[in-house]
């Protein structure tokens, strides 16, 4: 008997010092990988969000950019990641699309993730190079149907979600405009600015401030309604182009088969950063607006972005193997 209850005693007692040892998630610095290069508007919006991160969780949450293919080549780190909460992922638009755009793409966005929380939103400025002859939209459109294959745009890369924008826009236009590809936007606003390109339909975190200093020409703005930073830039609805919705969006993901308490604790944070007014404030200032939800509103948002672009990638025929 004497020796069940030493036993007993000697369990409780590992059992006390494990329990007393097991530290809270996290336990040490987070790598957030960003699939595009610094300055992004995936960047710069994970950026804020994982500064509050590190203050409100008590350790750093470090940002590891990791650029190419489309953002594709970071998004395939995290998915062979361990699940232990500790790599995470800023994904975009442009992952979802991937999955259609690849006959065999190197990651399954659902069965290879678990949705932590979206982020922010915001809509595409078609911005140009000044010294392009078009003032509108529809002075573009007449521009391209004059000049077949002569004008270009630029996107952060092939399966991005600009590039898909720009190839339904062209569908729906009928125009014929070379696609540039870059490693990230701004390189590829940098050469619009540059004229080495002649337009871009890139994201308003980065293509607004170019905008506002005249270094590039906005013409219009995919969102629903103007925005209150640039109101004198009119919609594509407005400039004649009607159901034409195109944007792009940023949100965190962990690996799959991520503890189910990390995954709350991290998308609790989240929502409560993204509505801290300062945050707001900054997203607001770059043209985007904070998103919020639950993990499964998240997976289910992620899920119906994968069906809607798959409709684009088969009618514009885009293969990219």
């Amino acid at each position: 008997m004497r020796g069940i209850l030493q036993c007993l005693v000697a369990a409780l007692v590992t059992c006390c010092v494990c329990s007393a040892g097991a530290q809270p998630y996290p336990a040490k610095p987070v790598r957030v990988i960003v699939t595009f290069p610094p300055g992004a508007g995936s960047d710069i919006s994970t950026r804020l969000v994982t500064a509050k991160l590190s203050e409100q969780l008590g350790r750093q949450f470090v940002i590891d950019n990791r650029a190419g293919a489309a953002g594709n080549i970071g998004v395939e780190l995290v998915a062979h990641a361990a699940p232990d909460g500790y790599t995470l992922l800023a994904v975009t638009a442009s992952a979802a699309i991937s999955q259609s755009a690849y006959s065999k793409a190197p990651f399954d966005l659902v069965k290879d993730f678990e949705p932590v929380a979206l982020i922010a939103s915001a809509p595409f400025i078609l911005a140009l190079h000044p010294s392009l002859p078009a003032k509108s939209l529809q002075e573009l459109i007449a521009l391209a149907k004059s000049r077949p294959g002569q004008l270009s745009y630029a996107t952060p890369g092939t399966g991005s979600s600009p590039h898909l924008a720009g190839e339904l826009f062209k569908m729906e236009m009928g125009i014929d405009i070379l696609h540039v590809p870059y490693k990230g936007t701004v390189p590829a606003v940098a050469d619009v600015i540059g004229g080495n390109v002649s337009m871009a339909l890139a994201n308003t975190l980065v293509a607004l401030p170019q905008v506002k200093t005249g270094r590039l020409r906005g013409i219009a703005i995919t969102s629903a309604k103007r925005s209150a930073l640039v109101p004198e830039l009119p919609t594509f609805a407005e400039s004649g182009v009607r159901d034409f919705a195109a944007g792009t969006w940023y949100g965190l993901l962990a690996p799959a088969r991520t503890q189910r308490d990390i995954v709350t604790r991290l998308n609790r944070a989240v929502v409560q950063i993204v509505q801290l007014p300062d945050v707001r404030e900054k997203l607001a200032a770059q043209g985007a607006e904070p998103l919020t939800g639950t993990p499964e509103q998240a997976g289910e948002f992620i899920r119906s972005e994968i069906v809607r672009w798959r409709k684009v990638v088969k009618a514009a025929g885009i293969r990219l193997d």
